[in-house]
């Protein structure tokens, strides 16, 4: 038997069967799946390769600003400056080992989270029942299910007695499937393949007997996994704006080596001399410190996301979930609990009632007007409970101990059925005892209903529970208008509406089917269930909506139920559409593009139109989340700029595919670290700021003394301490600063805006000026007064320092002032601070280094009025941003 491509689900079980080679009774033999094993190979898929941590950190120089860096220390080694390009290829490789043993822990916590205990599979070897492991299983093997199995590889179903498999993993549908015997037409879509299980999926209830057709890559699973794996992964903002901003820097550091060279020469200075303070002011150009900044601001958020409990595989991706616009959120146990609960019943009589509670604790009080109400006095309401326990296969076991939880076992709407009549006051397994089932009609997918038969006090009873249109054609005697219209009203509701009824004086006849019943049957009631949402989602959706970001849930249900949930949640506004796969597929993408601002629910989409929803967002200029579990939204989550997969209930190709991992599969986890990653977008540009200003006045500095006719303020070594010392202890730690608190009220970053922004230029043009003035004014004010050279330079360099020290608190925030930010919120920052000051003392003061920078000792009185002169930075920007509050604060009135 060769393993080509049938549309298995189009055949007959005989002709499947035959085509595998196989009996559904005996089974293959241990000789025969050995055989077929060694052939097509063991029923896994394939894992990625895995990149080694050699590869990880040869990664890491893969950008334009590190490239920069390796070319700097090129010249300043060709130049003789051996230690100056020592210091830069440090730097460098320093940078390079913090983000890959960042990377190698975040996929040692992955590795961590992935580790599934092996799964098992019964099967049918030589007529006798077997326990393998799941990767043993073959085309050809007879597979036995019941309720609670996971499904280990695709098959088509031999026989079935009321089994129910929950596809949601794979197709998105929250209601579990019900499986049938029969051919179902070939162009029939994956979720209605209704005579087929799946790899990926779990059986809920009932039973059956399945031939396996398909393994490993073959299946469903694998198909979706080899899309996800041609999704090709989006480049991040923050790689994006560090390679824009890279080549800017390689340019206008170019410009300023030939400028200086050709000032230096026209006041004739050396040329000796010009190279080496040319190529100084190159190195403080290039922002060295920037690469470790930006890593150690990624790693802080990755670690502080940790412990909001989420993974994240990439580091980049922590900024990229700061300017998301989009989150695609899946429905089922993403932004619902995955727990099906009634909680409307509209009794035949017309008399409804609210029952409180969630979940499946069985406690809850029943409502009607407003007001609690016993179930016990309604006889009509027990008897509806009554037929909902009975007409049911499902079990709810109690706690375990006193900390445990109420366990369910079987069809989730079924449990709810059983809490629903505990709450009523029922007990189950009493009841089943003393009205015993003598005969079922299992769930017919075809006839949307199932009924039992017990015997009981009253003799002889059915009970019918199915679709409410179904159930109302067995009860013709009655009027149901009024039943109809509330059934269409629950369902506007987002309920899934259930209809109950009982037959007295005809039984089971398994020949003639529910035909049996003609309009025999007596409805009882309308029971309406929902899968609640997270009682966080609404809350976390409301923040999103603050923060400028828009969710669309892309769900599996019925696009009537989504847009009701949606709705309900606040992701839907007034006006918003739902779309589902049929209407999507219908779309072309200019139309698509055109209405996707209002589109709040896709509805019944398949993989593929996943990758096309994504890849809509990203034309108009969209940086999308997409958040799901299963198998299908895998190709998404590749596609996505940021895939955000569920760690409990998320599949093994889900979290392959997505750049974050949420351990709670919480919604409000995912608004969480898009606020974590505005953080760190904030503290890398705060670096930015601090960076550039300084290294612009210190350029400033330089170019103003060689115009106006004085030698250089600095010399070449002092310039490299200011950069590579003086910067760095306060670089690192301005990353470490705390959220401002407003991060959240933001419009997400712009995935456009260079890293130095507008905003961020003009804030330099008051900040360098500022310390220009009152560098390069000190240097000519002491220089006409006679002061020795080195004793001005050493003031001049020691200025600067303290112009850097000020200037690091500005940037601290852009509107904010520096006296109401407490400086103790970062220590880390403070003590940066403290440390600078003290290596600025060492290198005055300590004869060893004051000799090689070329220092001389100063004055208590000239340290003093040099703080008075550093300070000028702080009031201008103070200036700027009480102008800028009063500005904020009037077009806002």
């Amino acid at each position: 038997m060769d393993r080509e491509t049938h549309l298995w689900h189009a055949l007959d079980r005989q002709a499947v069967l035959d085509a595998l080679s196989s009996h559904e009774i005996d089974g293959l033999t241990t000789e025969e799946a050995q055989e077929r094993l060694r052939r097509w190979g063991a029923n896994t898929l394939e894992e990625g390769k895995r990149r080694s941590w050699a590869s990880v950190f040869i990664g890491q120089f893969a950008s334009p600003l590190i490239y920069l860096l390796f070319a700097v220390a090129a010249v300043a080694f060709a130049m003789k400056h051996t230690n100056d390009g020592i210091v830069i290829l440090v730097v460098v490789t320093v940078n390079s080992l913090i983000g890959a043993l960042q990377e190698g822990r975040a996929q040692r916590s992955l590795d961590a989270l992935s580790r599934l205990a092996v799964q098992t599979a019964r099967v049918v070897r030589g007529r006798n029942e077997a326990l393998v492991e799941a990767s043993d299983v073959v085309a050809g093997d007879i597979l036995l299910l019941e309720a609670g199995d996971a499904v280990v590889a695709d098959g088509y179903v031999l026989s079935a007695h009321a089994l129910a498999v929950a596809e949601a993993a794979l197709t998105g549908e929250s209601v579990p499937v019900h499986k049938v015997c029969q051919p179902v037409p070939g162009e029939a879509a994956l979720g209605d393949r209704t005579n087929m299980v799946f790899a990926g999926t779990n059986v809920v209830a009932g039973r059956g007997r399945v031939v396996v057709v398909a393994t490993g890559a073959a299946r469903e699973i694998g198909h979706i996994a080899q899309l996800a794996q041609q999704a090709k992964a989006s480049q991040t903002p923050l790689e994006a704006r560090i390679a824009q901003f890279g080549r800017y820097i390689i340019w206008a550091a170019g410009a300023m080596f030939v400028l200086v060279i050709a000032i230096g020469l026209a006041r004739g200075i050396s040329l000796g001399e010009l190279v080496m303070v040319a190529i100084s002011q190159v190195v403080g150009m290039v922002p060295e410190g920037l690469p470790v900044a930006m890593t150690v601001a990624l790693s802080v958020g990755v670690q502080r996301m940790a412990r909001r409990k989420a993974v994240v595989r990439r580091l980049s991706a922590v900024e990229t979930l700061g300017a998301t616009t989009v989150i695609c959120t899946d429905k089922t146990g993403t932004l619902t609990k995955n727990e099906m609960t009634v909680t409307h019943v509209v009794m035949a009589g017309g008399r409804s009632y609210e029952v409180a509670g969630t979940g499946y604790e069985p406690r809850g009080a029943f409502k009607h007007d407003d007001q609690d109400v016993a179930a016990a006095n309604d006889d009509l309401l027990i008897e509806l409970m009554r037929a909902c326990v009975l007409c049911n296969d499902a079990k709810l076991l109690p706690p375990e101990g006193e900390a445990g939880a109420w366990k369910p076992l079987g069809d989730p709407t079924e449990v709810a059925l059983i809490v629903f009549a505990m709450k009523g006051g029922l007990n189950p397994a009493e009841l089943r005892e003393h009205n015993r089932r003598e005969a079922e009609l299992p769930f017919d997918a075809a006839a949307r209903m199932m009924a039992t038969q017990h015997k009981t006090e009253q003799g002889v009873q059915v009970f019918i529970k199915g679709a409410p249109e179904a159930v109302f054609d067995l009860c013709a005697g009655q009027d149901h208008a009024a039943l109809k219209q509330a059934a269409e009203q629950m369902a506007a509701r987002a309920l899934r509406v259930l209809a109950v009824a009982k037959v007295t004086d005809v039984g089971i006849d398994q020949t003639t089917g529910f035909r049996a019943f003609g309009s025999s049957a007596t409805l009882l009631g309308l029971v309406g269930q929902m899968d609640p949402p997270r009682s966080e989602v609404k809350d976390a959706v409301m923040r999103c909506r603050a923060a400028g970001i828009r969710p669309v849930m892309v769900t599996g249900d019925h696009k009537a139920t989504g847009l009701a949930i949606a709705t309900t949640l606040g992701i839907a506004a007034p006006g918003d559409e739902a779309v589902d796969g049929r209407e999507l597929a219908s779309l072309s993408d200019p139309e698509l593009a055109r209405r996707i601002d209002k589109i709040s629910v896709f509805a019944r989409v398949d993989p593929a139109q996943k990758l096309r929803i994504v890849g809509a967002y990203q034309k108009q200029n969209h940086v999308v989340a997409m958040t799901g579990d299963g198998v299908n939204d895998a190709p998404a989550l590749m596609k996505a700029n940021v895939g955000v997969a569920m760690g409990i209930t998320g599949t093994a190709v889900a979290k392959e595919a997505a750049k974050i991992i949420i351990l709670d599969d919480n919604f409000a986890t995912i608004v969480a670290a898009v606020e974590e990653g505005r953080v760190v977008y904030r503290n890398i540009k705060k670096t930015v700021l601090h960076l550039l200003s300084t290294s612009a006045a210190e350029v400033s500095v330089l170019m103003v003394g060689l115009m106006l006719g004085y030698p250089p303020p600095f010399l070449a070594v002092q310039i490299l301490w200011n950069n590579l010392v003086t910067e760095g202890v306060l670089t690192v730690n301005l990353v470490m600063d705390p959220p401002e608190g407003d991060e959240m009220s933001r419009p997400p970053i712009d995935a456009n805006e260079p890293l130095l922004s507008r905003l961020l230029r003009r804030r330099m043009f008051f900040m360098v000026p500022a310390m220009v003035v009152s560098t390069v004014g000190w240097f000519i004010w002491r220089s006409q007064h006679n002061v020795p050279l080195q004793v001005v330079r050493t003031e001049t360099f020691t200025l600067l320092a303290v112009c850097e020290w000020f200037n690091v608190l500005n940037c601290r925030s852009e509107t904010k002032s520096a006296f109401t930010l407490s400086a103790l919120q970062n220590r880390w920052l403070m003590g940066g601070l403290l440390l600078g000051n003290a290596l600025q003392v060492l290198v005055i003061y300590w004869q060893p280094l004051a000799q090689v920078f070329h220092t001389v000792p100063l004055d208590a009185k000239q340290v003093l009025f040099i703080g008075v002169a550093g300070s000028l930075v702080l009031w201008v920007e103070e200036a700027r941003k009480f102008i800028a509050r009063r500005l904020g604060r009037a077009a806002q009135a």
